[in-house]
């Protein structure tokens, strides 16, 4: 009944208030005379009721006492009652001395304006506290509620429990905070106790607690996996608060309270980086970045964004993503130097005409073919796009004097099982042989051509890879497949029941590669600290509990088998490759064998040649040529494999 009471009037309450106040004159009047009413002079406090009326008419009016909703009375509500209250009572102090100067009988006395100003600010307080705990008690009092934790008692704790407290709408009891800071423990927030943390599932248990809420942005990820582990085991559904940034705009609403994503729980301690060394590198730098509209591409966008560059040239062959992520930067970063450029790497002249337009100083190249079954599908577009379109970057980076070219790579180029794996290593070993042959003869192979005396361009260009795996949310990735498959109703497909991937966010891989490419002396294969591996089936199974379901009671899990070219496990380095650590924890140096320019450049020949005639089969035996720990899996090609062994093992006469 109570509870679909309208929102009232601001006019009632203006009214409500100036009544209070009349109260609390009336009160300090009576305690002036010791409660003896025939000592009242009832003329003079009927003069000072009309100068009550009319000077806290005034003053709430403009400080707008009334505004706010009674049942949701904050702290700063009562900031803006306390400053009226005090605001009038000068007002009255001043009126009164003037009063006393023209006539020399006061209209009340200062004593009893004291006395009024302390009971004026109790009863506006007090009512509004009376109005809204009565709300807060009917809102508990319903049989069917949902009882919460909030886990973190901080500033965003806080703010999440006032969230629901204004919410009439929800039926949800705070029971309790939980926190790791045992300082916290024992006391309380608006009347919720602060438990202990650790005794989170005794407290599951003896509360019967349907939900936990994460309210806290210091959360370790192996505590929060722990306290998930405890919640899924106990049916217990976890919701998370939205980013800083919504509650800094003051715009949460309960809705933005939201289930737990998986990625939070894959989320690592944010990585630092060398801010200044970057800036220096990049002020005022015109960079370029291949595959700008790509997940891995637009967000080193992003990053650089962050940076006093010069020019910002975004370069993708994708028109429609292309134009999204100029959208998003023009709304987002409206006074930064950037330019949208429509074209393939593997366009020759338009690459020509790119370098020689914009001269970039860095470059960026994160262009790529990556769908594994795809690739295997269509191995000479891998080539084209993969290894053709790093060669004609790299080959105009030479030529146009570019400083530093970041190549981004992958994990599944180490020891491939596949051919986009196969490419992307074909395409380390070109810039990594690039490199050496530019720095260390001082000549540079460009189609065969010419030298680099030829060009009149000094050989500066620094040749820089980074080798890392699956990022969180990229295009492809399985844990948006795995959402849209839930959503549906299942089944999950999972290819296999012991795959494991290496997972990093967008962020983090884009961090590190500008580290990386900061730190970077020219030929080095920067191998990321990816952590542990993870098991997909257990992810899948922890997406579906998440989401409040059953894994395959609700929820089927499905396993189609290994796709063309997937292999169980990604390695970082294959069997003969070591690292080297750097000044940065989580980046290291590969130490990969090394290639003459003179052969890469004579094996690409052909390579190329087979892939711009289609030349299917061809192609990939002459990546196995280039790359001989290429070993074709679940894959029409493992019978190239079958018949070099076969050769390798014939007698010769």
């Amino acid at each position: 009944m109570f509870t679909k009471l309208e929102i009232v009037s601001r006019w009632i309450i203006f009214t409500i208030d100036i009544c209070l106040s009349l109260f609390a004159l009336l009160f300090a009047v009576i305690l002036q005379h010791n409660f003896i009413i025939d000592k009242i002079n009832f003329v003079a406090f009927y003069k000072s009721v009309l100068l009550v009326i009319a000077v806290n008419s005034l003053v709430f009016y403009s400080v707008k006492t009334f505004a706010g909703i009674v049942r949701y009375t904050s702290a700063q509500d009562s900031f803006r009652i306390l400053f009226s209250v005090i605001l009038s009572s000068l007002a009255l102090f001043f009126i009164n001395a003037l009063i006393i100067v023209v006539s020399g009988v006061p209209v009340v006395s200062n004593v009893a304006i004291v006395i009024y100003t302390l009971f004026s600010f109790l009863m506006l307080i007090t009512y509004r506290i009376i109005v809204k705990y009565f709300f807060m008690y009917l809102k508990n009092a319903k049989l069917d509620k949902i009882r919460v934790i909030i886990y973190g008692a901080g500033e965003a704790g806080v703010a999440t429990k006032r969230t629901f407290d204004h919410d009439a709408k929800v039926n949800k009891t705070i029971i309790a905070f939980v926190d790791d800071d045992l300082r916290k423990v024992g006391k309380t927030i608006d009347g919720v106790k602060i438990l202990d943390a650790s005794q989170l599932e005794h407290l599951i248990i003896k509360h019967e607690v349907d939900e936990i809420i994460f309210a806290s942005y210091t959360i370790p990820s192996d505590r929060k996996n722990q306290v998930v582990d405890v919640c899924l085991e106990n049916n217990v559904k976890i919701l998370n608060i939205p980013s800083p940034d919504v509650w800094a705009r003051g715009q949460v609403t309960t809705a933005q309270i939201q289930n737990l994503n998986i990625e939070d729980l894959l989320n690592r301690k944010t990585i630092q980086i060398d801010i200044d060394g970057i800036q220096s590198q990049l002020k005022d730098k015109r960079i370029l970045i291949t595959g700008a509209a790509g997940s891995i591409g637009s967000e080193i966008v992003r990053q650089l964004l962050k940076f006093e560059t010069g020019l910002i040239i975004l370069c993708d062959q994708s028109e429609t993503a292309l134009h999204n992520i100029y959208l998003e930067l023009e709304e987002s970063h409206a006074n930064t130097n950037f330019h949208a450029f429509i074209g393939d790497v593997k366009d020759e002249k338009r690459m020509e005409f790119l370098f020689e337009t914009y001269k970039p100083h860095y470059v960026y190249h994160a262009a790529a073919y990556k769908h594994v079954p795809l690739m295997e599908d269509n191995p000479a577009e891998a080539i084209k796009t993969n290894v053709m379109g790093t060669k004609t970057i790299a080959d105009k980076s030479v030529k146009h004097g570019v400083q530093k070219f970041v190549m981004i790579s992958t994990d599944k180029a180490v020891n491939p099982t596949n051919v986009m794996g196969a490419s992307k290593r074909i395409a380390e070993i070109y810039v990594q042989s690039l490199n050496n042959s530019l720095h260390n003869t001082q000549h540079v192979f460009s189609n065969g051509l010419s030298y680099i005396n030829d060009l009149n361009v000094k050989p500066i260009t620094k040749f820089i890879t980074t080798r890392f795996g699956n990022v969180l949310g990229s295009n492809g990735s399985v844990i948006p497949r795995f959402k849209q498959q839930i959503e549906k109703g299942g089944p999950v497909t999972v290819t296999h029941p012991e795959i494991t991937r290496y997972f990093m966010t967008i962020p983090e891989a884009c961090r590190l590669v500008l580290e990386a490419g900061c730190m970077g002396k020219g030929g080095e294969i920067f191998v990321f600290d990816m952590g542990k591996s993870v098991k997909i089936v257990e992810l899948a199974k922890k997406m579906i509990r998440l989401a409040g379901l059953v894994p395959n009671e609700d929820i089927k899990i499905s396993y189609s088998g290994l796709r063309p070219g997937e292999k169980l496990f990604e390695e970082l380095l294959n069997d003969n490759e070591n690292t080297m650590p750097t000044h940065h924890e989580k980046i290291m140096i590969g130490q990969v064998r090394e290639y003459d320019f003179n052969d890469v450049q004579e094996q690409l020949v052909k390579l190329l040649k087979y892939a711009l005639t289609d030349h299917v089969t061809k192609v990939v035996q002459q990546m196995k040529v280039i790359v001989p720990e290429f070993k074709s899996k679940n894959s029409i090609f493992e019978e190239l494999d079958v018949a070099r062994q076969e050769n390798s093992a014939t007698p010769h006469t």
